[in-house]
């Protein structure tokens, strides 16, 4: 009897199809939101930096972004749904505040001023984006 339980246990795990659970990706981030600008020279900005929270030189010529989550080095596309146009940022500091002056910002990602103009006017201000997570 013991042998027949061995024997079946074996042929159950020889028998059963080999699954790469590395194979298959998992659902990538892709969300609707709003998106802004930030630039060190920015003399509004209340958030006047020279680094970045990952520790990397800010610079308002990379293409970088700023969101909540500490995924530090991530890349991410962001597409302006207005236009068609994108852009892929690297994730390098957190943001974008919650609150300004007591108003209740409603975005979850900020763009350095050179990945902002890539994709639209510096002076629109705020725009409706996709973010997809690469």
């Amino acid at each position: 009897m013991r042998y027949l339980i061995i024997t079946i246990i074996s042929a159950t795990f020889l028998l059963t199809p080999k699954v790469n659970v590395f194979a298959s990706r998992p659902e990538r981030l892709a969300i609707i939101t709003k998106a802004s600008w930030y630039s060190f020279n920015d003399p509004t900005d209340p958030f006047l930096h020279l680094r970045n929270a990952d520790g990397t030189k800010f610079n308002e010529a990379d293409f970088t972004c700023a969101m909540r989550s500490r995924e530090f080095g991530k890349r991410y596309k962001v597409t302006n749904l207005r236009n068609g146009r994108s852009v892929v940022v690297r994730h390098a500091d957190y943001g974008p505040a919650r609150k300004y002056k007591g108003k209740l910002l409603n975005r979850a990602i900020d763009l350095s001023k050179a990945a902002f103009a890539q994709i639209a006017d510096l002076d629109s201000g705020v725009i409706k984006v996709k973010v997809e997570e690469l």
